[in-house]
């Protein structure tokens, strides 16, 4: 496929590389210089792309999301941080015809420990002396907080039982931890997801991108792990 990178930070550099190594090609970088761009003008320097791979910041998602339908390029989201202007952009994708897929963690580890987490939390709304807490740890360059995954996290839990306020914390390098714990009077349980790397997110988009390839409509991540087949065709 020829993929075209919007944003050139850590995670745009990790994803070249691994692009590239899987066959890949990348066609076009839209980076800091091209902030100023209108979304025309960003569509017509992403035209004869095939999919484009976003991980730039929340205020920027919009304009990218607009570009890359006005262009027939399907969009993988990574940023986080946006979901407030969810239904905008929705309707961005559904009125131009376009395809996006958007998660708030591309990690499959994330996305799994999403599935033992709503399990596990259907169990403990069988006994309620057990209170429900979610902490989750960043590096310093991180912008939103609580994270997305841990907003994810909070969502699927709450299905079943009551959730308070995420403790969050940016420090340092740390590429992302989560836990989900259940604090009882006499023990704890406590279910911890942590990356060692940010390659894991970036294989996420990379097979994302590959799956919208071709399709139309609006995806979140979630629904691409339903799919085996898909993925080892990946």
């Amino acid at each position: 496929m020829k993929l075209a990178l919007i944003g050139c930070g850590a995670m745009g550099r990790i994803i070249e590389r691994l692009a590239l190594a899987k066959g890949h090609e990348v066609s076009v970088v839209i980076d800091e210089a091209d902030s100023g761009l209108a979304s025309n003008e960003l569509a017509a320097k992403l035209s004869g792309s095939d999919v484009a791979i976003d991980f730039t910041v929340a205020a920027a998602v919009k304009r990218n999301v607009a570009a890359c339908v006005s262009a027939g390029v399907p969009i993988v989201v990574g940023t986080t941080g946006w979901l407030e202007d969810r239904a905008e952009i929705e309707n961005i994708v559904a009125e131009g015809r376009g395809s996006l897929v958007f998660g708030a963690n591309f990690s499959i580890g994330v996305n799994l420990f999403y599935k033992v987490a709503e399990y596990a939390a259907g169990l403990f709304a069988k006994f309620p002396e057990y209170e429900v807490f979610i902490e989750e740890q960043h590096h310093s360059r991180k912008l939103d907080s609580p994270s997305g995954t841990a907003l994810k996290l909070k969502d699927v839990v709450s299905k079943h039982v009551k959730v308070g306020d995420i403790a969050a914390t940016r420090a340092g390098n740390i590429p992302g931890t989560h836990r989900l714990g259940f604090d009882g009077p006499a023990d704890q349980i406590l279910l911890e997801h942590t990356a060692r790397s940010r390659e894991g997110f970036a294989s996420g988009a990379i097979l994302a991108a590959e799956w919208i390839a071709g399709k139309q409509g609006f995806y979140e991540f979630t629904e691409i792990l339903s799919e085996p087949p898909a993925i080892a065709g990946g």
